[in-house]
């Protein structure tokens, strides 16, 4: 078999069998760039792969690839032990091992690897699965109560497949704005009645995608011995937004759903796993079909109201990044790539937010940021989509935004100015 690409690893010698060794090594095709050559390899949803490929190769933020050159991937390589991933990585964790499992197999299926790990004894393990937030990475696990869950053996990592095709079609509920005080029971008994107080969002629809769930909490953070967990304060922003959206007239779809949880103005927001979808069905276990689950769901819904004649709708995916403690960073938003009406609502959030801390923090000034990204929430879904990171969870000062609820409140509040403006 002949690779596509020149693909060549180094492996240093060990004393171990199980030593990772390099990190994997492309040369550069014409026309290649930094996105597009990790687009290829299945690393550009996890910004972390970015910045990692920038630092390996020491590129700055504009820097150019040359045609020839070799540069490393931000891919590891380890010598396969032949018994499983677990002990060749030396980690116990069964969702990571299913993660690299499938990776490595991905590579195998696009010939961007000439042969099964199992067979040449060479694993890739990408820098994602250990560093970036998301249900690849092992060290955050053991952060979550266990459930109950068993550990698979690696013969069941078979098991583990992309069963998308074989699902039936996305059966999707009615959903009717009416007039007057309405009642909605996923914002809990405190916020469930919902004003109508004016109609300025009549005739929009927005589809809000609250990040991770289920078996994922997403990234994970550390206040006064508490743990903070992406999903939990993302889904209460995306609540608060929702309803903020109700108000006004409009049409919000929570994607992601927990009935029991609701609103809540608490400090700290107690993770658990039980979150839904719309329309019922529990959050798979495999990373890509709950993006797909989610993204097919949108699109059912962005189908049927497109029949009835809506054509001004939206989705809002809702994320808290992960990054080094001590950077602190401002919301800043994505919109898909040649999106010019994504953008456009982008920026029109993100000009709110700057005004916004003009306002109430003169001075300061405000650092977000708006620009392209290929991930999959804004790639597979039909909707012009936003895509909003609230702040780094890993950062003390970044914390008190999504640990206050007021300041959730401020967040929900600037988002819909955004929408409104």
């Amino acid at each position: 078999m002949t690779l596509p690409y020149r693909l060549i690893w180094i492996l240093l010698l060990t004393f171990g069998s199980t030593l990772h060794a390099e990190h994997v090594m492309v040369e550069v095709q014409r026309g290649d760039g930094i996105y597009s050559l990790l687009r290829r390899y299945h690393l550009i949803e996890y910004a972390c792969n970015i910045d990692e490929f920038k630092r390996l190769n020491r590129l700055s933020t504009n820097s150019k690839l040359l045609v020839g050159r070799l540069y490393r991937l931000p891919v590891e390589i380890y010598s396969y032990d032949g018994t499983s991933i677990r002990s060749t990585t030396g980690n116990d964790s069964w969702e990571r091992a299913v993660a690299i499992k499938e990776y490595n197999e991905l590579l195998l299926q696009e010939n961007l690897r000439e042969r099964d790990y199992r067979k040449d004894r060479v694993l890739y393990l990408p820098y994602h699965i250990d560093h970036c937030a998301g249900p690849a990475s092992g060290s955050n696990q053991p952060e979550i109560v266990n459930l109950g869950e068993n550990a698979g053996s690696e013969e069941e990592l078979d098991r583990v497949k992309d069963r998308r095709q074989d699902r039936d079609p996305i059966a999707v509920p009615e959903q009717v704005t009416t007039a007057g005080p309405r009642t909605f029971s996923i914002f809990g008994p405190a916020h469930a009645e919902v004003p109508l107080i004016d109609r300025a969002l009549a005739g929009k629809i927005y589809y809000i995608v609250a990040g991770h769930g289920g078996p994922d909490p997403g990234a994970i953070g550390r206040r006064n011995g508490h743990l903070l967990a992406e999903d939990e304060y993302a889904y209460d922003v995306a609540l608060r937004l929702c309803r903020n959206i109700l108000e006004h007239g409009g049409t919000p779809y929570m994607i992601v759903r927990d009935e029991n949880d609701g609103i809540r103005d608490d400090t700290y927001l107690t993770p658990d796993r039980d979150e839904t979808v719309w329309g019922g069905a529990s959050l798979p276990r495999n990373q890509k079909l709950r993006l797909f689950q989610r993204s097919d769901i949108i699109n059912a819904l962005y189908e049927e109201n497109l029949a009835k004649g809506i054509i001004d709708q939206t989705m809002i995916a809702i994320h808290i990044d992960s990054r080094h403690r001590g950077q602190q960073i401002d919301v800043f938003l994505y919109y898909p790539e040649g999106d010019l009406i994504g953008a456009n609502r982008a920026d029109k959030i993100h000009r709110t937010l700057r005004a916004k801390y003009d306002q109430y923090r003169p001075g300061r000034g405000y650092e977000g940021s708006v620009s392209e990204r290929d991930l999959h929430m804004l790639r597979e879904t039909k909707p012009s989509g936003v895509y909003i990171e609230l702040a780094n969870i890993a950062n003390a000062s970044d914390q008190q935004r999504i640990v206050r609820y007021q300041n959730r409140q401020l967040l929900a509040d600037w988002l819909l100015l955004g929408l409104m403006d």
